[in-house]
């Protein structure tokens, strides 16, 4: 009897679970989603010409020349370019022949191959890229072949829980679907700017990058693009409405984008409780760039910006969300809040640079630190107007046992402010060794101060 009732209890179980599963709206098979976007996928080759080292490029290496100094072995040369190959996904978006896929998927490529469904190859162009928001727009001529265009849903009636199917080439095995639920949405990876990914546990792997995130009608909200290797039902979708802002201008070629030149933090109670707000909301303005459109209009360090054009800013991401939808020269009213008073400015935006600008990597004869300029991005992101990235450090040196690692950015040198690696070795060098540094630093783990002893000149640097 004991026996019977476990038995009993156990498909009362399953008959409930199934019947859950069933009352939130589960479909029974994804069979029909699948057939309705499975002509419109593509599975994306590529090549890249990649120029094969010699034999004297590797016996030029530091550690051989320590053997060998200028009487170094004649070595024949036998370079031989190599073709590098990889895979993705995409879909097609109009009948011409418009694909939409990862700017990863196709960046550095000297030829691109889509494969259509049925089989049939066809070479494709890139029309259009943006790096920022890794979306990539290439066209391929269809000749007699009839297209089968996806329908773009809405990404922002896509809820956390949504039932949504992954389609793609993970590993180059052609037309693969995997179903999940929207896990999340809005997260920020640090892959840019204008991060804003939809999360799901729907699997994601390498080849799938470039491939739709539909729902259970069919429609794309989302572009497939980045995976956490390390962890598992983490993948990560940029938002279709994402594209179709930007469709006109990658038709274009390129997507130019506003710029204001302001830093920007978050907002935090406290925060807001010292510069009157009744509650955490805006963006506030950390620092303002000068000669920058910003600057020009009169924002100030200090103001809080909680609306442009009229549209509440909760945070400083919706601000350069917004900002970055707008065109260079357009005109952007600003609500701010400063010193207890609420202001209108009008600013005229400039151009955002679309790649980032780093300064080559800096030494001095006495220092056990190398340096690099921070680029304007990462300055922004961190709230301050420059500094530099430390690149590499000696291990034996006082600094690295103070706790100085590669990747922390270091703001100022014995309190005087430093903006880029030029001036980050005008104060270093005058430092005498065996003198007391002291460091502002940034890290992960956020803004600390580092002090120790220089270090004397080492043999290899004199």
């Amino acid at each position: 009897m004991k026996a019977m009732s476990k038995i009993l209890m156990v498909w009362v179980f399953l008959f409930s679970s199934i019947s859950m599963l069933h009352a939130f709206g589960a479909p029974d098979s994804f069979s029909e989603v699948a057939g309705k976007v499975k002509k419109g996928v593509v599975n994306i080759s590529t090549t890249k010409i990649v120029e094969q080292k010699g034999m004297s490029d590797f016996f030029n290496d530091e550690f051989f020349k320590k053997f060998f100094g200028d009487k170094m072995p004649d070595i024949p040369e036998h370079r031989r370019p190599f073709r590098s190959k990889s895979l993705g996904s995409g879909f097609v978006i109009d009948k011409e022949g418009l694909i939409v896929t990862n700017n990863h998927v196709v960046e550095n490529a000297d030829e691109i191959i889509v494969k259509l469904p049925d089989g049939k190859e066809f070479s494709a162009e890139i029309v259009g890229t943006d790096p920022l928001t890794d979306l990539a727009l290439l066209k391929i001529n269809p000749e007699n072949e009839t297209l089968h265009p996806l329908t773009l849903g809405d990404s922002d009636k896509a809820d956390v829980g949504d039932w949504v199917v992954a389609v793609g080439n993970p590993f180059g095995l052609e037309y693969t679907v995997t179903a999940g639920i929207v896990s999340a949405k809005g997260r920020v990876l640090g892959e840019g700017p204008y991060d804003n990914f939809m999360q799901t546990d729907a699997s994601i792997n390498p080849g799938n990058s470039g491939g739709p995130l539909v729902n259970v009608d069919g429609e794309v909200v989302g572009i497939n693009t980045a995976i956490i290797p390390s962890g598992q039902g983490l993948g990560f979708a940029i938002p279709i409405n994402m594209l179709k802002e930007l469709l006109p201008e990658l038709k274009k070629g390129e997507v130019r984008r506003g710029w204001l030149g302001v830093s920007l933090q978050p907002m935090d109670e406290k925060l807001a409780k010292t510069f009157g707000l009744e509650r955490a909301t805006g963006a506030l303005v950390a620092d303002v760039i000068e000669g920058d459109p910003a600057s020009k209009a009169g924002v100030k360090a200090g103001d809080i910006i909680l609306a442009a054009d009229g549209k509440k800013i909760e945070d400083s991401k919706e601000l350069v969300n917004y900002i970055g939808q707008k065109s260079p020269g357009e005109t952007v009213n600003l609500k701010i809040f400063r010193n207890g008073k609420t202001i209108n400015i009008e600013v005229k935006l400039g151009e955002r640079e679309t790649q980032n600008i780093v300064s080559k990597e800096k030494t001095s004869t006495d220092s056990n630190i190398t340096v690099s300029t921070l680029n304007k991005d990462a300055a922004e992101k961190l709230g301050i107007t420059g500094g530099v990235k430390v690149v590499e450090v000696d291990r034996m040196s006082n600094a690295f046992e103070a706790g100085l690692r590669p990747g922390n950015v270091i703001v100022w040198v014995n309190r005087k402010q430093v903006e880029n690696a030029d001036e980050f070795y005008d104060v270093y060098t005058n430092i005498k060794p065996g003198e007391t540094v002291a460091f502002k630093v940034i890290s992960e783990r956020g803004s600390r101060f580092i002090a120790f002893d220089k270090d004397k000149p080492t043999k290899n640097n004199q």
